[in-house]
């Protein structure tokens, strides 16, 4: 049994098989965020991220504290958002 479901209401277990099956312009921002931090925070949803910001635009060129004020999201998570955004 593959990973590859043909139904185009398919559902991934990770945002990250959907990217690879569709493509990065399949992915919604949470999907996207939820990459980077590596599949969410436990209590802190990638979209609850997202809306604390505003978008996933809102995010671009924020400094580094502002990410580490984020209960759960630690050093790493922090570096990475910030120099993907």
């Amino acid at each position: 049994m593959g990973s590859k479901m043909n139904s185009p209401h398919q559902k991934w277990k990770h945002p990250s098989g959907k990217l690879r099956e569709l493509g990065p312009k399949s992915s919604t921002a949470s999907e996207l965020l939820a990459i980077l931090i590596s599949s969410g925070i436990k209590g802190k949803p990638a979209e609850e991220i997202l809306a604390n910001f505003g978008s996933f635009k809102g995010m671009a060129n924020q400094p580094l504290h502002k990410f580490l004020e984020i209960k759960g999201l630690g050093n790493v998570k922090s570096i990475r958002n910030c120099c993907c955004l």
